[in-house]
């Protein structure tokens, strides 16, 4: 595993280098599966302009933790990384990456997939979207926890 499997920060990533990373020289690894979010123009029929996102430093990074030990507890990873962005970004800007590496392409995906619905509704993450109507802060939706709710079984 690598030394390094959360960043929570404002600047961008670059998700080639990221897998560069965690994938050079290794020949243990067969299968590396990675999900890059992104902001989107619309949301909920609205025009979005530009979304923020805010955390709480310290909780934020010990959660993303928690995640990914999960996501490695369930599944046989070689390594996992999760790097999310805060602050103000506009559309088409990355928010998120999550790499999941190991022997086979099913835990990968699976456990990508997990990290993914888990970010989504314990990540302690506060979003407030620009739009044509003025700012608001975005809800938390039923079909995430939904989502989540599915790893219980």
């Amino acid at each position: 595993m690598t030394k390094l499997r959360v960043s929570v920060q404002e600047h961008d990533f670059d998700p080639g280098r990221e897998l560069s990373a965690l994938t050079d020289g290794r020949t243990d690894i067969g299968a590396a599966v990675s999900f890059v979010g992104l902001v989107r123009d619309i949301h909920g029929g609205d025009q979005v302009s530009a979304l923020t996102l805010d955390h709480y430093p310290g909780m934020t990074e010990r959660e993303l933790e928690k995640i990914a030990d999960a996501a490695c507890e369930r599944w046989p990873l070689d390594d996992i990384r999760i790097v999310h962005r805060f602050g103000r970004m506009l559309p088409g800007e990355r928010i998120v990456l999550v790499i999941a590496l190991s022997a086979h392409r099913r835990a990968a995906f699976e456990a990508c997939d997990f990290v993914m619905d888990f970010l989504k509704t314990r990540a302690p993450f506060w979003k407030r979207e620009e739009t044509q109507n003025g700012e608001h802060w975005v809800a938390a939706k039923a079909t995430d926890d939904a989502d989540a709710d599915r790893w219980n079984s």
